[in-house]
C-alpha cells in the first residue's frame, strides 16, 4: 500500500486549497482513509476521516469548513479546505490502515498567511 499526498500550498487566510490522497495496492472505497496533521510545537490532529467513502468524520476545528470525499475511479481521497486560518498552518498527512499496518502518505505542507 502507497499513499501520495498532493495539494498543499500558500493561501492567504480566507483561501482554499484541495488536497488529495492517491492509494495503490489498495482501494480507498473499501477502507477508512484520513487526513492528520502535525504542526510545530503541536501533538499530531486527527482532521477528518472517512470510511467506505460514505461515513465521515470531522475534528471540532474544522467543521463547517473542511469537507473529505473520495473518487472510487481515481482511488483518491480529497480534503477540500475553505476558509483556511493560520491555526490551519501544518504538514497534513493522509493515512490508512490494514491488517493491524499503518500506512502513511508523505505529508503535504499547508502555510496560510495571516
Amino acid at each position: 500500500v502507497q499513499l501520495q499526498a498532493s495539494g498543499g500550498g500558500l493561501v492567504q487566510a480566507g483561501g482554499s486549497l484541495r488536497l488529495a490522497c492517491t492509494a495503490s495496492g489498495m482501494a480507498v472505497g473499501d477502507h477508512l482513509v484520513a487526513w492528520y496533521r502535525l504542526a510545530p510545537g503541536r501533538q499530531r490532529e486527527l482532521v477528518a476521516e472517512i470510511d467506505g467513502l460514505v461515513k465521515t468524520d470531522y475534528a471540532d476545528s474544522v467543521k463547517g469548513r473542511f469537507t473529505i470525499s473520495g473518487d472510487n475511479a481515481a482511488n483518491t481521497v480529497y480534503l477540500s479546505m475553505n476558509g483556511l486560518k493560520h491555526e490551519d498552518t501544518a504538514v497534513y498527512y493522509c493515512y490508512t490502515s490494514r491488517h493491524n499496518f499503518d500506512y502513511w502518505g508523505q505529508g503535504t505542507q499547508v502555510t496560510v498567511s495571516s
